[in-house]
């Protein structure tokens, strides 16, 4: 076997190991997936993280009930990342420019984005983007002001644009090499409103 060793904890691979795999277990096979997962600084900085349900219900790091108003609810980035309650992270919007777009049903089967997602992706400009937790979904980061969240039917997905009152579950899974860094979103912010 070309590949003796686990490149996540360097241990054996077991004997009975597939050729082409790279990592011992289940376990190391997560967390070699949760270490090429980044979110970029302009988050990771700010004390806005909850962690989430399945449900998506915002819970603090101890496992209460967040909110997504109620900085006394939210942890710093390391925090929430350690934390092993809940199905993931979210990070908390309060008006401070952050804002995100969220396209429900933008990926196709593999993984490209559908026309309408792709048009949004090209007017929103270099920022990062994730895919969503459904793993069918992006969002978009960026800094923009917005009014008012609002919801929209683009085509055959649906927009949600979020800027402040709202918990976005993040999963760090960075799209088709998008910069780990927020751009300007203002100007399809305005588009779509």
């Amino acid at each position: 076997m070309a590949n003796a060793t686990c490149e996540q904890c360097k241990g054996p691979m077991p004997v009975l190991a597939r050729s082409h795999a790279k990592t011992c277990s289940p376990r190391c096979r997560k967390a070699r997936s949760r270490a090429r997962r980044t979110v970029p600084a302009e988050l990771t900085s700010r004390p806005r993280w909850v962690r989430h349900s399945a449900r998506k219900v915002p819970l603090t790091v101890g496992g209460s009930v967040a909110s997504s108003t109620d900085p006394a609810t939210w942890s710093r980035y390391a925090e929430a990342a350690r934390s092993t309650v809940g199905a993931g992270a979210g990070f908390v919007l309060n008006g401070d420019g952050i804002v995100c777009l969220d396209l429900d049903g933008a990926l196709d089967v593999d993984g490209q984005a559908l026309p309408w997602a792709q048009r949004i992706l090209d007017a929103a400009g270099p920022t990062w983007v994730e895919v969503s937790r459904s793993g069918t979904g992006l969002h978009i980061w960026g800094r923009g002001t917005l009014p008012r969240g609002r919801r929209l039917t683009v085509g055959p997905g649906s927009v949600e644009l979020y800027a402040d009152g709202r918990y976005i579950a993040v999963t760090g899974q960075t799209y088709r090499g998008a910069p780990q860094r927020l751009g300007d979103v203002q100007q399809v912010l305005d588009a779509m409103q």
